[in-house]
């Protein structure tokens, strides 16, 4: 999903203008909305400060603009599969029904992906049960690494370990 998309959603959930908003990023009101237009069209992508700035505006983490790019079913689907080689999320059917779960042997229970994917099913259970608001919900997910201060960051297996190293011509 593009940025644009998502400044646009938080810029209606927030019933501001573009001019306005504009404004509050610090640009000048006569072409404030101007601003707003582009990137929301796309046609220009915010850096990171403004893009840290937006979010402030809107009360949410930066990550809420700046999710994955999954407006095609095939850059969906490639997201999915960088899910399962890094993470261990994979694919399943449950009484007919296609589920995503994560492979024990890669995330294992206990583990910090393991632990917030357990946080992210409570608050949804919450909201099915009606122990909270959407509301509550939506606030908790758009601001969720804001919560989250151990800023952990995964990456894939680096080449080394997944391919045989080569001997240089000095091993040979």
């Amino acid at each position: 999903m593009a940025i644009g998309e998502r400044v646009n959603y938080f810029r209606k959930k927030n019933n501001l203008t573009m001019n306005y908003l504009g404004q509050q990023l610090g640009f000048p009101a006569k072409g404030a909305d101007i601003r707003i237009v582009q990137y929301v069209n796309d046609s220009r992508k915010p850096k990171a400060d403004l893009t840290a700035k937006m979010a402030e505006v809107f009360g949410v983490a930066p990550e809420a603009l700046t999710v994955p790019d999954i407006d095609t079913y095939i850059g969906l689907m490639h997201t999915f599969f960088a899910l399962e080689d890094i993470y261990g999320l994979t694919i399943d059917k449950i009484d007919d029904t296609v589920c995503l779960h994560l492979d024990k042997n890669v995330s294992k229970p206990g583990s910090t992906l393991w632990d917030l994917l357990d946080d992210w099913y409570v608050m949804k259970d919450k909201l099915a049960h009606g122990r909270i608001t959407q509301e509550e919900y939506d606030n908790w997910r758009y601001n969720f690494s804001l919560k989250d201060s151990s800023s952990i960051h995964a990456s894939a297996p680096s080449q080394e370990l997944t391919e045989p190293k080569k001997k240089s011509k000095k091993e040979k």
